[in-house]
């Protein structure tokens, strides 16, 4: 009964989000670490078969990290937990056995802002199902919510951006922690120091030809990569400089900034001639109305150290660009 009064609890909460019922609800600050997931499950549910679906989908490696780390950081409790400061949590994934199977999603059922993700199921076959079909719109939802947050936490202390938006009508917000370190009429480069490294950021334009040459566009940008490593990036020692890993192929995704059709570029970036390396994401903008791509890309320099909040950090920043 505690169980199912629970769960009816918390549909309520979940039907009038879709329904747009709750606007009247006061409900306080979300909280909890950048990709956080709090998973609510029995104990036995989490050690079995269920547990390890929520595992493979939810923290499985991310894309283009030199070292494997999870999608997400899981933390679980079983549902009698789930009350008081625990329900602030920002992303929480809840599962419910011997229920309907169905999948419903929340927006700050509990807190704001905050994801909240229900799946019921009669058996554990029911829910594995259910997770293995939905695992890809769980994620962009929860990653989505970690970017919007990340970009608030930026917004306190902006860096200003105008020399971007005189010279490549570029807009971007990024904290005041970071520098100019290299700037021209065509070419940006703007530095944090971290401790042991750094988190980089570019901003750059090219013909249109250098990425739409012909259909072997991860060739295209790579080489256009390597072509600007060589000659604005430079490594250690004389005659080193930034290339694409030449050991593992980046991935390719096709995306939008700013309303603008995007190729999204993940990836391991080195120095030619030095033992340095780290993760890198591009974005080429097809910025058709000036005939150009615009190429927002953020890399990291981190050695020995875990770069998953970095590039989120950077992910948040390049999706902030505006192109006029």
């Amino acid at each position: 009964m505690k169980h199912f009064l629970a769960l009816f609890s918390v549909l309520f909460i979940l039907t009038g989000c879709e329904e747009g019922k709750n606007d009247a609800v006061i409900v306080s600050n979300s909280s909890g670490k950048i990709n956080h997931l709090t998973v609510v499950m029995p104990n036995d549910l989490w050690n079995g078969e269920v547990g390890e679906a929520v595992r493979r989908n939810l923290a499985a490696p991310v894309d283009g990290l030199p070292q494997e780390e999870p999608l997400f950081s899981i933390s679980q409790m079983p549902p009698e937990a789930f009350e008081g400061f625990a329900r602030k949590n920002r992303l929480f994934l809840q599962v419910q056995k011997g229920q309907e199977a169905g999948i419903k999603m929340a927006e700050n059922a509990y807190a704001r802002p905050q994801k909240g993700v229900l799946i019921t199921g009669d058996t554990n076959e029911e829910i594995i199902s259910l997770l293995d079909e939905h695992s890809g719109k769980i994620v962009t939802n929860f990653k989505q919510t970690e970017i919007t947050e990340q970009q608030r936490r930026i917004r306190k202390s902006l860096k200003d951006n105008r020399p971007l938006e005189e010279k490549l009508g570029v807009s971007l917000k990024f904290p005041t922690a970071y520098r100019y370190a290299k700037e021209s009429d065509d070419f940006f480069w703007i530095r944090k120091d971290i401790p042991h490294g750094s988190m980089e950021i570019l901003v750059y334009e090219v013909p249109m030809s250098t990425v739409l040459k012909d259909t072997n566009i991860i060739g295209n940008i790579i080489e256009m990569r390597d072509s600007i490593g060589q000659t604005h990036i430079p490594g250690p020692t004389e005659g080193t400089y930034m290339i694409t890993e030449a050991a593992y192929a980046p991935y390719l995704f096709e995306s939008q900034i700013d309303g603008k059709f995007a190729y999204e570029t993940k990836g391991t970036w080195e120095v030619k001639g030095a033992f340095m390396a780290g993760p890198f994401l591009n974005y080429a903008v097809v910025d058709e109305e000036n005939d150009r791509i615009v190429v927002l890309e953020g890399f990291a320099f981190a050695p020995s150290a875990r770069k998953r909040e970095n590039m989120l950090e950077l992910e948040a920043i390049l999706k902030s660009a505006k192109i006029n």
